[in-house]
């Protein structure tokens, strides 16, 4: 659904709603001073020196090409430089590969499409391909690729031989879908797909929340129009799906799915044999769906005939007198799940307090578990035989503080065989790729790989060092984070620090090699800091409910004990210290600029693609979707708590003492609240949180706090491609990190270095 449908400016009694109209003209034009008032201020980044260093990394011969296998042929790559700046996706060999100048063939160029024509973009975002899967024996010849206008989340899709190397047109039998929306589709089987997107273009078949709700059968060689409804979620559900697949040893399944909130699901499952997946459409299959009997906040996938169910809280099945607690990883047969039968559950992974389960890799035989203790990577193996599991020999050489390791399939069907690529990188450590050909061999991390590339240095580390300190919160729980500063750093608070964090969706904020933050601020001898606070995954799923709705404060206290803890250090102080979080991290630097205690902690600030009008979130672009995370701002008993993390709210009424909506009079809360300096940023294109968050949290600060003296400095800069990404293209990623260095290191230090 487009933005200009969702919102109507007309019946409010806020000042600044105007600014929800994305395209209107007085949008656009209010926009466009800003952006020139941001440029003004801070100068052109594309003539800085970091803007060229940014780009350079960005754009570099040196990053390490990702790659995947597709059948028994060739090994891809989807690949950016300052040549293919939109990309190109393109193949080679795996020996060729392995070599010092790999040799690709190029199969698919971004930059030679036709542009869109959709409102303000101007270039193709690879959105990925899916892939035709067929069953054992089978070649993938097949491909259905997502092209994005501008970097937004809708995208269109056009299938693609991969043998030809062409598109495959409509004309000519092939899957396309010319008009952007938010879709999902995927191969059922060579001559059918399965699709839920907006197929009137009115939103009647979308969810609330901006995502399908409806899936249809589309077979081969007819219009879109003529597809078959095969699944419905309901309105209020973030989201409706179905898909099948082919797994180990023949096995296919077929499931539908309501995901009911964020964080909680419906599931319905069939068991098909493969004639009747490739022979049946969806449509005719008379083999009913059944309701799957797990809890509505677990996860369910698949394992040839085992099944994997991922745990959010306590549980104790059906007749069962074990309890698994919130963040284990259980395994039972399929046949057993559907029959209710959890006698033979084999738990692959239970929480301890420091230990949570991160993420799964799976091949052939193996199940590869990624465990976080303490924010640190350690791994466990198990095998699967003759219907069983076993777990293999503890994997020896964990990571190092500020380092982490991480694995991905060789071939894109992940029970091709048991090779894996082994990647590792951190903070101060590029990264480097290896090959397992066996991941049974992996007893030893430093004998039983392959290298086959690394990344130079992409700035100078070597007088830096990372350390790990925990603090403890208001509540007392402890908080761990990361600091990368100099290894001679003055402990005199005089240290320019940007703290980062996000806080939210059981995302963890893990060690990873950020070249541009290097080469940009670390390199300068300034100091960063990476805080793991409650609503990620760091500690598993009660890690990240103990910031859930009501509590969501938790997770900004957390902030202020890291920034208080970093002052009482003597690594920096109010004047010197930032912080900085995009999307729901946007959300965190909203609170807080405009938090009583935090907003003195902080002196600069930068708030990326934010949510910041809480009372409205819910009803902008897939802002319903939320709703599990923060709560539904129309419920007057939640909004009394959602009121209380609004910054937009915390601004104008806590704040600057201005009525809200039915209240005759209003008065200041804050009597001594100063706004730190703070940039905004965001994409016209954003069509997941809404822009007009920043634009008018921007507007009330220049017009209702600033002639106050209660907002020194408030920048804005707004990209007009980029999807919630911000940026479309290297070039565009470069200029707004450019931009946001610059302001950080004039603000913090009132100069730059060059």
């Amino acid at each position: 659904m487009s933005s200009e449908k969702e919102v109507d400016v007309s019946l409010s009694s806020d000042p600044h709603k105007f600014l929800e109209d994305v395209l209107s003209k007085e949008s656009l034009d209010w926009v466009k001073e800003r952006n020139d008032e941001c440029i003004s201020k801070f100068g052109d980044p594309t003539v800085s020196e970091d803007y060229k260093r940014i780009l350079d990394i960005l754009d570099s011969k040196d990053k390490i090409p990702s790659i995947a296998q597709i059948g028994d042929g060739a090994y891809y790559n989807f690949w950016q430089d300052e040549n293919h700046v939109q990309g190109i996706w393109r193949k080679t060999t795996l020996e060729s590969y392995s070599s010092g100048t790999p040799e690709w063939t190029t199969i698919l160029d971004l930059d030679a499409l036709n542009p869109p024509t959709t409102d303000t973009a101007a270039t193709w975002v690879w959105h990925g391909s899916t892939l035709l899967d067929e069953g054992p024996g089978t070649k993938c010849d097949r491909a259905l690729i997502g092209l994005s206008p501008g970097g937004s989340d809708a995208d269109i899709t056009r299938e693609f031989d991969l043998i030809t190397e062409k598109f495959v047109d409509a004309e000519d039998g092939g899957f396309v879908m010319s008009k952007a929306a938010k879709t999902s589709i995927s191969y059922r089987s060579r001559d059918e797909v399965l699709i839920g997107t907006d197929f009137e273009g009115d939103g009647s078949t979308m969810t609330d929340s901006g995502y399908a709700r409806v899936v249809k059968s589309w077979k081969r060689g007819t219009p879109l129009s003529e597809a078959k409804v095969v699944f419905e979620a309901e309105q209020s559900d973030i989201a409706g799906g179905q898909w099948a697949y082919h797994d180990r040893d023949g096995i296919c399944h077929e499931f539908q799915l309501r995901s009911v909130t964020f964080y909680t699901s419906k599931y319905w499952y069939r068991s098909l044999s493969l004639e009747q997946l490739s022979g049946t459409t969806a449509d005719e299959e008379t083999t009913p769906f059944q309701p799957v009997p797990i809890p509505d906040d677990a996860e369910i996938s698949t394992f040839g005939k085992e099944a994997k169910i991922a745990l959010r809280s306590d549980w104790t099945p059906p007749n069962s007198d074990v309890s698994y607690p919130s963040g284990s990883l259980l395994t039972t047969s399929m046949g057993k799940v559907m029959a209710n039968d959890w006698s033979d559950v084999t738990a692959l992974f239970q929480p301890t307090p420091t230990k949570s389960l991160q993420s799964t890799t799976t091949t052939k035989d193996y199940v590869i578990l990624s465990v976080l203790e303490d924010v640190r990577t350690t791994l466990v193996l198990w095998k699967y035989e003759e219907g069983k599991y076993s777990l293999q020999p503890s994997l020896s050489n964990a990571v190092n503080i500020g380092e982490g390791l991480d694995f991905s399939n060789v071939n894109r069907d992940s029970a091709k065989d048991n090779r894996v690529f082994l990647w590792r990188d951190g903070y101060l450590m590029p990264d480097t790729m290896e090959l397992v050909d066996d991941v049974g061999q992996l007893s030893d991390l430093s004998s039983s790989t392959t290298p086959l590339k690394s990344k130079p240095s992409m700035f100078q580390s070597d007088g830096l060092c990372v350390e790990q300190n925990f603090v403890s919160s208001k509540d007392g729980t402890k908080i761990p984070y990361f600091i990368i500063r100099p290894k001679d750093m003055e402990f005199n608070g005089q240290n320019p620090t940007l703290v980062d964090a996000y806080g939210g969706f059981e995302i963890s904020m893990l060690p990873a090699y950020a070249a541009a933050s290097g080469a940009a601020w670390l390199e300068k001898g300034y100091v960063k800091v990476y805080a793991n606070i409650r609503g990620g995954g760091e500690y598993g799923p009660a890690w990240h409910q103990a910031a859930l709705k009501k509590y969501r404060y938790k997770c900004y206290e957390d902030m202020e004990a890291v920034a208080q803890d970093l002052i009482d250090r003597k690594i920096t102080s109010p004047e010197k210290m930032a912080c900085i979080g995009g999307s729901n991290g946007g959300l965190m630097v909203g609170n807080l600029i405009t938090r009583p205690i935090s907003s003195k902690l902080f002196g600069a600030a930068v708030c990326q693609v934010p949510l910041l009008d809480m009372k409205v979130y819910s009803h902008l672009l897939a802002g319903a979707s939320w709703q599990a995370e923060y709560g539904n701002p129309d419920d007057p008993e939640e909004w009394k708590y959602l009121r209380n993390h609004s910054p937009y709210h915390l601004l104008r009424h806590d704040n600057l003492g201005i009525s809200e909506e039915n209240e005759e009079e209003s008065k200041i809360k804050n009597e001594d609240w100063t706004c730190p300096k703070v940039l905004f940023t965001t994409s016209t294109r954003d069509d997941r949180v809404h822009p007009g968050h920043a634009r008018k949290m921007v507007r009330a600060l220049l017009e209702e706090a600033q002639p106050t003296g209660k907002a020194p400095q408030v920048h804005y800069w707004e990209n007009t491609e980029g999807g919630h990404g911000g940026a479309a293209d290297n070039k565009q990623r470069a200029h707004m990190w450019a931009l946001t260095y610059s302001m950080l290191e004039q603000t913090l230090t009132g100069g730059s270095k060059k």
